[in-house]
């Protein structure tokens, strides 16, 4: 069984976002996006993962047009990031250290079929390189694993990958001073978590990709913020949650805190594969 979290280049016309959320059918166990960063997320889990992703890619290359597209979050395509995880037979997201083949096997196949059917450049990431990396070198000093050697005229590129679960967490900040947001990103970042400082919504935000979340998760995150805020003066007045996390966050994370850190037990990637038709 296999998750994938594909992030849209799409986060302001929500009958856009409904109609390539409907194309996953009842693999979707979420959709969030975010009009600041004109970006959805949208996370499928189940049997039948690969082809509800490779509908929603079709769809997205339909209705999503690169050339329009402004918002705060980088991006190189239309389909942006479409990252494959292992999930255990229990439905339970296998922990770090696990077998990574399914999903390796299923980013390969996602490629080559995108390559073909979408005239999309596909750009591999995973064990031999970082989403990161990808986005700073695609066109400039790599090639695509699959697809054009230039980008599609309306949908860009896309970076296909397999990984291990991680938490895409947001924390806003009490300041408009975009590099007050980006001096604590880079105080944050390390080999467990991601970190980038964005304007928003007015106000900015500690953008965090929290990859590995078993020994760097929300508390850790949010508490790291939060010392690094004080020190220049500055509060976070929210947390947000991207999408859905294993169940083993929640259970590792103090009830009490639940509410501050936006997490819930019903936001996890378990209960969600529990709440669908069978898969």
């Amino acid at each position: 069984m296999l998750e994938c979290v594909i992030n849209v280049s799409e986060g302001r016309d929500t009958s856009v976002i409904s109609a390539i959320a409907a194309a996953g059918g009842d693999q979707v166990l979420d959709v969030h996006n975010d009009p600041d960063h004109h970006r959805a997320v949208i996370t499928l889990g189940g049997n039948e993962t690969e082809d509800a992703a490779r509908a929603v890619a079709r769809r997205t290359v339909e209705l999503v047009d690169l050339r329009r597209h402004c918002g705060v979050h980088p991006r190189m395509g239309a389909l942006d990031v479409v990252p494959f995880v292992p999930l255990g037979p229990e439905d339970a997201v296998l922990p770090i250290g696990d077998d990574l083949t399914p999903a390796l096997a299923a980013r390969d196949s996602f490629a080559r079929w995108a390559a073909q059917d979408l005239a999309l450049p596909c750009f591999c990431y995973g064990p031999e390189r970082t989403l990161p990396e990808v986005r700073r070198r695609a066109f400039v000093d790599l090639e695509p694993e699959t697809g054009p050697s230039q980008p599609h005229p309306t949908a860009g590129a896309c970076a296909v990958g397999a990984r291990f679960a991680l938490v895409a967490y947001n924390l806003w900040l009490s300041t408009p001073e975009t590099q007050v947001a980006r001096t604590i990103a880079r105080a944050l970042r390390g080999p467990a978590v991601r970190a980038l400082g964005f304007a928003a919504g007015g106000m900015t935000q500690v953008s965090c990709n929290l990859v590995d979340p078993v020994h760097f998760g929300p508390v850790r995150a949010y508490d790291a913020v939060d010392h690094l805020a004080h020190e220049l003066g500055v509060e976070i007045t929210r947390a947000e949650l991207i999408g859905l996390v294993p169940a083993h966050v929640i259970a590792s994370t103090p009830t009490e805190r639940h509410r501050q850190l936006d997490l819930d037990p019903e936001r996890t990637i378990e209960a969600r594969l529990a709440a669908t038709p069978a898969t």
